[in-house]
């Protein structure tokens, strides 16, 4: 008789091609359409499969988005704080507005309008480590001089990525090269 399961726990190649699903499907059909079934049918996989790692398909979403976040957030190292954060900056920008990623951050930052262990999750599972990667190029500029060891180093992540977030998910406005380096310039001179 041959095996027909994963002896070895979780499939990773079942899971990617969930978590692909659930994106593709995002943006396809909205949040309110994304369905488990939905998910399942769109990565090959048994329903059950689905419901044996993750009881809800928000619980999908944000395991997506916090591997997206870790894979493509991760700010750049060019040995200049301004490039690194011009860089990282944009690419934040594009990220969110128009990444698959983007609308799955969209989407659950405005479920969690309604939903406040949502917010709670979002913000302790995801928002807290991408804010630790928003702080790397700040960090490693005091380490090279270019910035003040005493910096609120925080109070600069605020400055630098809150206008981008309050641009992507409030007013809709677009986020032009102009505006990260007047960002730049206001906070880091």
């Amino acid at each position: 008789m041959s095996h027909r399961g994963n002896r070895h726990g979780r499939s990773e190649e079942a899971r990617q091609s969930i978590l692909r699903a659930a994106d593709d499907l995002l943006v396809e059909k909205g949040f309110a359409q994304l369905t488990m079934e939905g998910i399942a049918t769109r990565a090959g996989v048994a329903k059950q499969t689905i419901y044996r790692w993750w009881p809800s398909k928000t619980d999908v979403l944000l395991d997506a988005l916090g591997t997206d976040y870790a894979e493509d957030l991760n700010p750049p190292d060019t040995g200049a704080l301004r490039d690194d954060l011009r860089a990282h900056l944009a690419h934040l920008a594009d990220y969110l507005a128009h990444s698959d990623a983007g609308a799955v951050f969209r989407a659950l930052t405005g479920q969690a309008q309604h939903d406040a262990a949502l917010a709670a999750r979002l913000r302790a599972e995801h928002l807290t480590q991408q804010r630790a990667r928003d702080r790397l190029p700040l960090e490693r500029a005091v380490e090279r001089g270019e910035l003040p060891a005493g910096s609120d180093l925080d109070d600069l992540v605020d400055r630098l990525v809150g206008p981008i977030y309050y641009r992507v998910l409030v007013t809709g406005r677009p986020v032009p090269p102009e505006f990260v380096d007047a960002l730049i310039r206001g906070a880091v001179g």
